[in-house]
């Protein structure tokens, strides 16, 4: 029997996760998750049906009239009833709540994911003319202001780099005993993300099947299943290859692992949780900013494109599907590059 790929793996638990989460909600609303199937991934489908799910939830909690219901009680009615003036509350609800006993919150992104779902749930049942009204349609979505883009200068890449490849003085024993364990392992992810701009996920995706030297490439699978061809240079190879021919060779895997090409220090496939710990774990010793391995996305994209001035190829190699995705990132560095104009021609000779 063929051993499931990572990513057939994670695409079967979402569907679980999802048809859990479906089996709460009213029986409408599964006619809706059928409609988006095609052209919304099971991940994205899942946080939709929670999202749902807590549009109802709230409604239970904040309106007398529901206070006996449960999400799965929601009748099509009851969508019809519901005014602007509800949707407008589950917004600023959506700021800061209860939920499970924990106190959660949502920057302005997080509350316009949400909306965006109850948004697209509303359009649908709409579309279908099973409800009348759609009162989404009269609340304004929230204004998202830009954030900084945080990401390594290049100083801090070369510092980041020699840290994971030589250590720390002030390590204790221990502390000695399991970096040494893992450096060449956590030197060739940190290389691989700093060199080609893939993702967590695409990283920890990643099979030993997936690496070909002979072309300098690995094979990873995108964002809604695309595969794609990404390619890298000396220093990526070289960590790879470090990696590959010294370190993983010595490691036993778990039944159901033996194609990853990271492992753990259990031996399984090495999970997105374990790399953000890893990266966080590094870069705190080497900077005060917040470092993600999306950080060091952000960081390979910016590096490409002060190197090429090739927005489309920036987009291109980071799988972007649109790229104003990639201007929108990126546009500090064309202020950096239109500056240069003001000096690049003189109006008289000296």
């Amino acid at each position: 029997m063929k051993q499931e790929t990572y990513h057939e793996q994670v695409k079967k638990d979402n569907i679980k996760r999802l048809n859990g989460i479906i089996q709460k909600l009213p029986v409408f609303s599964k006619d809706y998750f059928n409609y988006i199937d095609q052209s919304t991934s099971a991940s994205t489908q899942v946080a939709y049906a929670g999202n749902i799910l807590l549009f109802f939830e709230f409604l239970i909690e904040s309106n007398p009239y529901y206070k006996n219901y449960t999400p799965k009680d929601f009748k099509l009615e009851d969508m019809n009833r519901l005014t602007a003036s509800d949707i407008e509350e589950f917004k600023r609800y959506l700021k800061v709540y209860e939920h499970a006993g924990q106190e959660l919150s949502n920057s302005e992104r997080g509350v316009a994911r949400k909306m965006s779902a109850i948004r697209s749930f509303y359009g649908f049942l709409q579309k279908r003319e099973l409800i009348e009204k759609n009162p989404t349609l009269y609340v304004d979505m929230p204004k998202l202001h830009e954030k900084e883009i945080i990401r390594l200068d290049p100083d801090e890449v070369a510092i980041l780099l020699d840290y994971v490849e030589n250590g720390d003085e002030g390590m204790t024993k221990q502390q000695r005993v399991y970096y040494e364990k893992n450096k060449v392992r956590d030197l060739a992810i940190f290389t691989l993300f700093l060199g080609t701009g893939i993702r967590v996920s695409e990283c920890v995706g990643l099979d030993i099947g997936d690496v070909d030297f002979k072309n300098n490439s690995i094979k990873v699978v995108r964002k809604g299943g695309n595969e794609m061809f990404v390619y890298f240079g000396e220093e990526v190879q070289e960590a790879l290859l470090d990696y590959i021919e010294q370190e993983r060779p010595k490691i036993i895997p778990q039944e159901g692992h033996e194609e990853a090409l990271f492992y753990s220090t259990q031996r399984k496939r090495i999970t997105v949780r374990a790399v953000q710990n890893l990266v966080n774990k590094y870069t705190s010793h080497i900077t005060t900013k917040h470092i993600t391995p999306h950080k060091f996305r952000s960081t390979y994209g910016t590096t490409l494109y002060k190197e090429t001035g090739d927005i489309y190829l920036v987009a291109d190699v980071l799988g972007h599907k649109d790229v104003n995705t990639t201007k929108k990132h990126y546009a500090a560095q064309d202020d950096e590059r239109r500056k240069k104009a003001a000096t690049a021609v003189s109006l008289r000779k000296a």
